[in-house]
């Protein structure tokens, strides 16, 4: 798979722990714009530490409904701040902060794919 990234970083704000149903805290580390085989995927990519196989106390079935919200209360207007433009959104989390495409077998990670229907989020599963 051949990329193109273009990070925008957050990086004149603090992060800030993000709101999600399960609870546990949340901070946006980056958001990457990728060309995947002709379409434009928006990647927005969480640190997540309740995740950690040891020791976490989130499992994917507890961190479905914190995907679906960060797609539809952070993605959807990270789009419209910055015009972006992309046929799917992927949100991720991962236990660490993570290196884009370096394999790190010690981290656990989860994804959602999307699509933006209106100001709606809808699951296109992985």
């Amino acid at each position: 798979m051949k990329a193109v990234f273009l990070a925008l970083f957050l990086a004149a704000s603090p992060a800030l722990a993000i709101d999600v149903p399960s609870g546990q805290p949340v901070e946006l580390q980056e958001v990457l714009v990728d060309d995947v085989g002709g379409q434009t995927w928006l990647r927005f990519r969480f640190v997540a530490p309740e995740i950690a196989r040891d020791g976490g106390s989130i499992d994917n079935e507890a961190a479905a409904p914190d995907m679906m919200h960060l797609c539809a209360s952070v993605a959807l207007p990270y789009i419209t701040q910055y015009d972006l433009d992309g046929q799917i959104i992927v949100v991720s989390l991962a236990d660490r902060v993570t290196e884009f495409g370096v394999p790190d077998p010690d981290a656990t990670q989860f994804f959602e794919a999307f699509r933006a229907d209106g100001d709606t989020c809808i699951w296109e599963g992985l």
